[in-house]
């Protein structure tokens, strides 16, 4: 049985590959040798239709902060 909770607590390798290039590219932006390419690649990738399916439903889980 795949239900909606399994899909989201266990992402796909796509949706995988996406949130780790999210995270690198936060962490070269906030460091010294950030590049504005970096801050370009996370706006994609935040407005990406399976990482914002995604976050919407790790929200309805209440697995995310809140935004300010």
């Amino acid at each position: 049985m795949n239900d909606n909770k399994t899909d989201t607590l266990h992402p796909s390798p796509a949706l995988l590959a996406k949130l780790g290039s999210i995270l690198i590219h936060a962490e070269e932006m906030l460091s010294a040798k950030g590049h504005h390419f970096d801050a370009a690649t996370l706006f994609g990738l935040l407005n990406d239709s399976d990482v914002q399916e995604w976050l919407s439903k790790m929200d309805k889980l209440a697995l995310l902060p809140k935004k300010r």
